[in-house]
């Protein structure tokens, strides 16, 4: 069901973007990223959005923790109350990034699919390719050579997994919000730094084409973020307005108080 519905479709895309492009490895391996990342950019929006929300709630977060620091309760009934008011979904970033999840795999391992170097890759990938479009198993092997590399072997001189470590924790540092918290803040310190060096690991580990792919999809994440509209002040400002905790009204006791001492100075 994952060859038929994932794996299948982004080897045989992969490989018309080869034959198109002049059987340029990398060129395809570009393309068929795009149009992947084109692809899940309703969903990668979406998620970019309520990060920006959940963002501009930090500050009220903050003081709520602080307020309520001894009754766990309380603190994530007014937490939820606060995210009814300004309307939001705390999950809602969740559920994009788990539909984004399996593309994205199935795009890695077309990648690596495609670029086989071995006997045995070679007839695995001759199962994934349709059978219905002419021409296709005659471009397998591909052309895995580019500038030093070669495409299907890991990087000898390691630039591209230094690349990929770069451009990792740059697009990671770009979308992470600041913390609330110092625990929260040291999490995702602790994840700025592991989550590139895990990526550049791969990169030592696998096929050159692989860490192209990372690079391209880090790169494409750093210019989604900057090309995406942000909140403009006045929204800002509104989206707080609508977070804040509404004004104790004066109760009628007190509201009629002073009048009281006006009749009694008379």
């Amino acid at each position: 069901m994952w060859d038929f519905l994932i794996l299948n479709p982004m080897v045989n895309l992969l490989l018309l973007f080869y034959k198109l492009l002049g059987h340029q490895t990398v060129l395809a391996i570009t393309a068929l990223t795009l149009v992947v990342r084109l692809a899940v950019l309703p969903l990668t929006l979406k998620q970019q959005r309520a990060a920006q929300r959940m963002q501009e709630l930090q500050p009220r977060l903050l003081e709520l923790q602080k307020k309520y620091a001894n009754d766990r309760e309380a603190l994530a009934r007014e937490q939820m109350k606060l995210y009814r008011e300004a309307g939001i979904n705390p999950f809602g970033g969740c559920l994009p990034l788990l539909i984004q999840f399996p593309i994205l795999i199935g795009l890695w391992q077309a990648i690596m699919r495609t670029l086989a170097a071995t006997p045995m890759e070679l007839v695995l990938l001759s199962q994934n390719i349709y059978s219905f479009i002419p021409d296709l198993n005659s471009l397998i092997p591909l052309q895995s050579r580019f500038l030093w590399m070669d495409l299907g072997q890991p990087d000898p001189y390691l630039v591209l997994p230094v690349l990929v470590v770069v451009t990792s924790w740059l697009s990671q540092k770009i979308l992470t919000p600041p913390a609330a918290d110092r625990q929260t803040a040291l999490m995702n310190q602790q994840m700025l730094i592991l989550m590139p060096l895990m990526f550049g690991f791969i990169s030592l580990s696998y096929a050159s084409g692989l860490s192209i792919y990372f690079i391209i999809s880090n790169l494409v994440t750093i210019l989604q973020y900057y090309l995406t509209p942000r909140p403009t002040p006045a929204a800002k400002a509104e989206s707080a307005g609508m977070a804040k905790a509404e004004p104790v009204k004066r109760s009628p006791e007190r509201s009629r108080q002073p009048a009281r001492k006006r009749e009694k100075g008379r």
